[in-house]
C-alpha cells in the first residue's frame, strides 16, 4: 500500500488530500475545522481527519507533496520589491518578517506539523504543475488540453499544457504581475467587496449592470493578444508593490474610489462587474482557443481559481473550440493539495491511470461523516428535541412536504464536501417555486445581500426541460450555468436597471433564475448523491417540479458546517424552519425558546466580529 499525502497551506485556502494506491480516500480544507474562513495555516486538523479516514499515521506515508516551490515564490517577491522599489517597502516590511521565519522553511513547518514521525522525503511541485495535477488526473479522459488560471503561484499567473494517460506537460505560462484572476481581484476590492472571497459577489452582481466599460478596460488597462495572453499597465494597480489592489490612477479612470464594503452599491458597480465579467470571458475564450490550435485535442480540464467562474465556463462550452470540459471542483488552492497527491501517484511514480467514466472526485464527497451515535450525543448535549426516522422513504417524504410547505431546511447528510461549494451534503434547501424565497434565504438565513443568485439542484434526466443544457449532459459541481428553459418563463422583458431588476418574478422556479434568466447548475445523479437524489424525487412527485434551491449551510462569513453541533447552532441562530442530520429531524418551533435565543445571540455576536466578504 502506498499513502501519498498532499498539503497547501500559509497562502490561502489551506487544506490536505489523502491518496492511496491511487484512490483519492480523503480530501479537506483546513477552514471546516478552525471555523476560520479561508484558514491559510498549517492544515493540521484537516491532516488529522485525511490520516484517521485511511487509518495510518504519519509514520505510515509514503510520500508527503507540498504545492508550490516557496523558494521560487520568494524569488518573485524579491525581484518584485527590488523592482518597485522604494515605493514596495510597506509591503516588503509587512512580509519579510513572516517569510523569514515560517515561509522559507516549508520542510521545517512540515516536519513539526506531522510530529516528525514522517521519515521520507517532501516532494515540491510548482503552483501551477498543482493545479494542472489536480485538473487532469481525476477527469474522465484519456487525454486532454489543460488550462489554469488564478492570481499566482511562484511566478505564473495561467499556464497551458495537455496530459495524456498518467502525465502531465506544461508547455507555456503568463507571468506575474500580468494576471487575469489579480485582475479580478481587482476589480472585486474597487467594487467594496474582501479580495480571495468576494470574487463570485462580483460575478452574481455582473448581470445587474452593462459592459459599458469593456472597451476602456481593454483599450486601457490590458494588451490583450489573440493569443489569450496580455501585459497590463501597472500604474493601474497597487498589489505588486502596496498594500491595496488598486491605484489612485485606477480610481480616476472609474470615476471615483472604491466603494466602501457597507456602502449601497451603485449603477457605477453594477456596470463595472459587467464589464470585467465580459473581458474575463474574452481572455479565457482567447486562451483556449490558441490552446486547442496548439494541441487539436477535443477536451479541456482547467483549475486554479478563475475556473470557478461558470459563466466564462459555460460561454467558453458553448463558443469554444473544446467538445466537453472537465474543471475540477476544488478548483482553488485547496485543490493544490489533491493535485500534488495524484502528481506524486502518477508522473513520479509512473503508475498507470485508468479514467473512470463520469470522474475520480467521487462526488467530491470526501470530508468527514458522522455515524448516528455521534449525532445523538451532539444533538442530547444540546439539549435538542428531535426525533429518529429509520425509514429513508418516510425521511424524504417527510423532507419533501416540509419544502412543498414552503419551509426552509437544513440539509446534512453523508460525507463534507470538499471545494466551495455544497452539493447536497451540507446544504440549506428550499422551494425554488416561491418567489419570495430568494430574498428570505438572503436576508434571513445566510445575512447576506439580497442580489446574490440562488443555486438549482435538478434531477439529472430533467434538466434538459427545465434549463438550456446544450453541450453538456451533466454539471455536479455547479461548476456551469445554463438559461432557465423558455417553457418555463413568465414574465416579458422590461426596462428596469440595476437591482430594480430584483422585483420580477421570471420563471416558474424564480428563487433560482438570475436577472439574466442564468442559474448556476447542479444535476443530481443516482451514483454521487444518493439520498438527495431521493428527496429530489419525492419533491417532484409531490409538486412537478424537479429542482431544489440548494445553498451551502452557513451564513455569512461563516465556513460551511462541518460537525452536527455546528448545523444545529446554525440552526438555531437563523430562520430555517427545519433541521434533519442524517436520520434526526428536528423542527425550530419544537426548540426550547432558551436555546433559540442563545443561537440568535450567538449569530448577532459572530456577524459583528467577522469582516464583510
Amino acid at each position: 500500500m502506498t499513502t501519498i499525502l498532499g498539503i497547501s497551506a500559509f497562502y490561502h485556502d489551506a487544506a490536505a488530500a489523502l491518496v492511496v494506491d491511487g484512490e483519492i480516500v480523503a480530501a479537506a480544507q483546513e477552514e471546516r475545522f478552525s471555523r476560520k474562513k479561508h484558514d491559510e495555516g498549517f492544515p493540521a486538523k484537516a491532516i488529522d481527519y485525511c490520516l484517521g479516514e485511511a487509518g495510518v499515521t504519519p509514520a505510515d506515508l509514503d510520500y508527503v507533496g507540498f504545492y508550490d516551490k516557496p523558494l521560487l515564490k520568494f524569488e518573485r517577491l524579491l525581484q518584485t520589491y527590488v523592482s518597485y522599489a522604494p515605493s514596495g517597502l510597506r509591503s516588503f516590511l509587512r512580509a519579510m518578517p513572516l517569510w523569514l521565519n515560517e515561509k522559507l522553511y516549508i520542510s521545517r513547518q512540515l516536519n513539526r506539523g506531522l510530529g516528525r514521525a514522517y521519515r521520507n522525503r517532501f516532494v515540491f511541485t510548482e503552483h501551477h504543475e498543482s493545479h494542472a495535477a489536480s485538473a487532469f488526473f481525476p477527469s474522465p479522459f484519456e487525454e486532454a488540453a489543460i488550462l489554469t488560471l488564478d492570481g499566482v503561484g511562484e511566478w505564473a499567473t495561467g499556464s497551458l499544457g495537455v496530459g495524456r494517460g498518467n502525465a502531465i506537460e506544461l508547455f507555456s505560462e503568463l507571468r506575474f504581475p500580468h494576471s487575469l484572476g489579480l485582475l479580478y481581484s481587482a476589480f472585486t476590492y474597487f467594487c467594496g467587496f474582501k479580495v480571495n472571497s468576494g470574487e463570485y459577489k462580483l460575478m452574481g452582481l455582473a448581470p445587474y449592470g452593462d459592459p459599458v466599460y469593456a472597451d476602456l478596460i481593454l483599450e486601457r488597462l490590458l494588451d490583450l493578444k489573440e493569443d489569450g495572453s496580455f501585459r497590463l499597465d501597472m500604474s493601474y494597480f497597487n498589489y505588486a508593490r502596496g498594500l491595496t489592489m488598486t491605484s489612485s490612477k485606477f480610481h480616476d479612470l472609474f470615476g471615483g474610489p472604491p466603494r466602501d464594503a457597507e456602502a449601497p452599491i451603485t449603477q457605477r458597480d453594477m456596470d463595472v462587474a459587467a464589464s470585467i465579467q465580459q473581458v474575463t470571458e474574452e481572455v479565457v475564450l482567447r486562451s483556449a482557443r490558441h490552446l486547442h490550435e496548439l494541441t487539436k485535442m477535443r477536451d479541456l480540464c482547467m483549475a486554479g481559481g478563475v475556473a470557478l467562474n461558470c459563466v466564462a465556463n459555460r460561454r467558453l462550452l458553448d463558443e469554444g473550440p473544446f467538445d466537453r470540459i472537465w474543471v475540477q471542483p476544488a478548483a482553488g488552492d485547496a485543490g493544490g493539495a489533491l493535485g500534488v497527491a495524484l502528481f506524486v501517484w502518477h508522473q513520479l511514480l509512473g503508475n498507470e491511470r485508468i479514467p473512470e467514466p463520469r470522474d475520480a472526485m467521487r462526488g467530491a464527497l470526501l470530508g468527514p461523516r458522522f455515524d448516528a451515535s455521534d449525532i445523538r450525543a451532539a444533538l442530547d448535549r444540546a439539549g435538542a428535541a428531535y426525533r429518529l426516522i429509520d425509514d429513508e422513504d418516510e425521511l424524504c417524504d417527510v423532507a419533501a412536504a416540509l419544502l412543498t410547505g414552503g419551509n426552509v431546511l437544513g440539509w446534512f447528510q453523508g460525507r463534507m464536501e470538499f471545494g466551495p461549494r455544497a452539493l447536497g451534503s451540507r446544504s440549506i434547501l428550499g422551494d425554488p417555486r416561491d418567489p419570495k424565497m430568494q430574498s428570505v434565504m438572503n436576508l434571513k438565513i445566510k445575512f447576506r445581500e439580497s442580489f446574490r443568485p440562488f443555486a438549482p439542484a435538478v434531477l439529472e434526466e430533467h434538466a434538459g426541460d427545465w434549463f438550456d443544457c446544450d453541450g453538456f449532459e451533466e454539471s455536479p459541481y455547479m461548476l456551469l450555468v445554463a438559461p432557465v428553459s423558455a417553457q418555463h418563463r413568465t414574465s416579458a422583458a422590461d426596462d428596469r436597471r440595476g437591482l430594480a431588476k430584483l422585483g420580477v418574478a421570471r420563471s416558474d422556479i424564480p428563487a433560482v433564475t438570475h436577472v439574466d434568466y442564468s442559474a448556476r447548475l447542479q444535476t443530481v445523479d443516482g451514483d454521487r448523491h444518493v439520498r438527495f437524489r431521493k428527496l429530489l424525487e419525492r419533491f417532484w412527485a409531490k409538486t412537478g417540479c424537479p429542482v431544489l434551491i440548494n445553498t451551502s449551510f452557513n451564513v455569512r462569513g461563516e465556513p460551511i458546517v462541518c460537525t452536527p453541533d455546528e448545523a444545529y447552532r446554525c440552526f438555531l441562530a437563523t430562520d430555517m424552519d427545519a433541521l434533519i442530520i442524517e436520520n434526526f429531524l428536528l423542527l425550530k418551533a419544537e426548540q426550547e425558546e432558551a436555546a433559540q435565543q442563545e443561537g440568535a445571540q450567538y449569530l448577532a455576536q459572530y456577524l459583528a466580529s467577522v469582516e464583510p466578504d
